[in-house]
């Protein structure tokens, strides 16, 4: 394939696209095959090997289906609407659909499934929705949606570049999932003792516990400790602010608060940071300034107290150069009283068994407080020093694997973003060789 610029436009309703494309309504290009779709309650599906269908994808699978055959499927309720939003799918086969997603069937000669699902997704739908309480598109607004249509063969083209993407993009999303389980894994035997970590002739060695000890907290290894948290480490509290000490655009005081934090611990990848303005410089104390090593944990939440507890490990990443790193009285840093390994420690405390210790702490109503004085009572394990350096060493390494490919895949998410809409508005041709 090669492509070439289009520069013969033509005006429509939804803007300009290649002379030679036409508009059409979705209801003239597809079946609608609502009819057949049948809701079941979770409680009264029967197992089995067809997929069960809703407005986002597969929810189930169970011992029965309503179609059968190659559909797009395209929410009704319940969905994603917004421009390259997933709102559609296809489905090939057996499958059951429930009522919150239309059923359609792409007219042969006229249109092809994977384009028609591509341009469904590439397109802003929220002007065909009804409702506010739970957005809907019912079945007349759908039929209305405009579609930019060019021939088959260049329909074709286009939806096999854009499935091309999909596909790397499944492989680097399957990536992230295995690394994740392994990490599970990894905490799960090597935060327990199951799995001891040592060094063996410069070389990392693994090997299976067979002597533990019983403790309050389970089965250990008979060289590991249970401490409280209180002994580990002292709590600082972050810095008292007001809204009017934030500062509009970027200082060299970044402001780090419970929303950097993702709810299972560690820094969130999306949004923006926060900074303070110059003229607050004069009250921070030398407590409140982060550094490289610090270790951190949510204290408050205004939510369901999902991200109370949740940990955040100062690493290099975070901290750009020149900044000044400080840290709000959402959060509580913990200094070492003793020598540890933070980063052991960040991973201990988002360890979902001691993460949900630390969410049945939360105190309050509409704000969520960790109970602090508890808090320093709840139980942690300490290995010996060199055994916590190398178990952090082996779930960072994992992390570091991670974070490269959500890389890959916001890499992904963009090429696919942009070709999408050179394709699909037709600004970019797809032409044979």
């Amino acid at each position: 394939m090669k492509f070439k610029q289009e520069t013969e436009f033509q005006d429509t309703e939804i803007g300009k696209i290649p002379r030679d494309w036409k508009v059409v309504k979705l209801g003239e290009v597809v079946e609608i095959w609502d009819k057949y779709r049948i809701p079941v309650k979770e409680n009264e599906r029967k197992p089995g090997p067809f997929p069960y269908c809703g407005a986002n994808g597969i929810i189930d699978y169970i011992d029965g289906y309503t179609h059968d055959g190659e559909f797009v499927l395209l929410a009704e309720d319940g969905g994603f609407f917004g421009r390259f939003e997933k709102s559609a799918y296809i489905m090939r086969g057996k499958f059951w659909a429930n009522n919150h997603v239309h059923v359609l069937k792409a007219i042969k000669g006229t249109i092809i499934s994977e384009f028609l699902m591509h341009y469904l997704n590439f397109t802003d739908l929220t002007p065909f929705i009804t409702g506010s309480t739970r957005p809907k598109l019912n079945q007349e607004a759908m039929k209305k949606i405009p579609i930019a249509l060019p021939s088959l063969v260049e329909q074709m083209k286009i939806a096999d570049i854009l499935s091309t993407v999909d596909r790397a993009i499944e492989v680097v999303d399957a990536d992230v999932a295995r690394l994740e389980g392994l990490k599970r894994a990894l905490m799960r035997e090597l935060l327990t003792g199951r799995i001891r970590v040592r060094e063996e002739n410069g070389k990392t060695a693994f090997h299976r516990e067979i002597e533990f000890q019983d403790t309050e907290i389970g089965k250990i290894p008979r060289e590991w400790k249970v401490v409280y948290l209180s002994e580990l480490f002292e709590f600082h509290r972050g810095l008292s602010y007001r809204k009017n000490n934030l500062s509009p655009t970027q200082t060299s005081i970044r402001f780090v608060t419970i929303n950097d934090l993702k709810k299972e611990g560690g820094w969130k990848r999306e949004g923006e940071s926060a900074y303070l303005s110059e003229e607050f410089k004069d009250k921070i104390e030398k407590k409140h300034i982060l550094k490289v090593g610090d270790l951190l944990i949510a204290i408050t939440d205004m939510g369901k107290g999902f991200i109370i507890g949740a940990p955040l490990y100062i690493n290099e990443d975070i901290r750009s150069q020149g900044e000044t790193l400080v840290y709000s009285m959402d959060l509580v840093k913990l200094q070492p009283k003793k020598q540890v390994n933070a980063l052991f420690y960040f991973y201990q405390l988002s360890w979902s068994k001691i993460r949900e210790i630390m969410k049945s702490l939360a105190r309050g109503t509409n704000v969520l407080h960790l109970d602090l004085n508890l808090a320093q009572r709840i139980k942690l394990v300490e290995p010996p020093l060199n055994e916590q350096v190398k178990i952090a060493e082996i779930l960072s390494t994992v992390d570091r694997a991670i974070e490269l490919y959500h890389e890959e895949k916001t890499r992904l998410d963009r090429l696919k973003q942009g070709l999408t809409d050179l394709l699909l508005t037709g600004r970019v041709r797809v032409m044979e060789e």
